[in-house]
């Protein structure tokens, strides 16, 4: 095997490693070394592939939002439906993904966000990148649900998009602090009443 897909191969483990465990404990409560060493990986060797713990950070959340968006853009392409049809699944499929013991990595964003915006520029960047990223594709598909007649919406399809996602985001932390489902129901039934479902 070639040194660069090792080299490749041994990040990615590292990465995906982190991602798990940090979506149970937070990022200041997971050490380098326990990341490593559930990953497998000597100890000595995490600066050959990171320059520092908030690179790490940084690479964490750019790999979690790299493989969200590649499920979300499968998710909202699905051919036979309608975009309202596609942008509910997405929806059901974000509230599925909370209720499996605390989100198994997959929520990051709901998990981190707020922890890291402080802690580090480069972090926050990459989580503004990826949030504002899951928008566009959420806009783009309110505004082909607004072509094909399955939804409407009052106002800006932009802002309809980032008003349903940080309404999701926030009954994803009420759903973690009160450890029920409700918050999400309720942020479900009012998402259909924004796109008049």
């Amino acid at each position: 095997m070639p040194v660069t897909t090792r080299t490749q191969d041994t990040r990615r483990v590292i990465l995906d490693t982190a991602q798990r465990i940090m979506a149970h404990k937070g990022y200041s409560a997971v050490g380098i070394n326990e990341v490593l060493a559930e990953a497998g990986v000597p100890k000595g060797s995490f600066y050959h592939y990171f320059a520092s713990k908030d690179a790490f950070g940084e690479a964490i959340l750019k790999s979690y939002f790299a493989d969200y968006l590649t499920d979300m853009d499968r998710v909202l392409a699905h051919s036979g439906q309608s975009a309202a049809e596609r942008l509910m699944t997405y929806w059901h499929q974000w509230r599925e993904t909370q209720s499996l013991d605390e989100c198994q990595g997959k929520c990051l964003a709901v998990k981190l966000g707020a922890e890291v915006a402080d802690l580090s520029e480069a972090m926050r960047l990459a989580l503004k990148e990826g949030t504002s990223a899951v928008v566009d594709r959420i806009e783009r598909t309110i505004t082909e649900g607004l072509e094909d007649g399955s939804l409407s919406v009052d106002g800006e399809a932009r802002e309809v998009a980032q008003a349903l996602y940080d309404m999701w985001l926030g009954a994803s932390v009420m759903a973690k602090i009160h450890r029920s489902l409700a918050p999400l129901d309720t942020v479900t039934a009012v998402t259909r009443g924004l796109l008049h479902l």
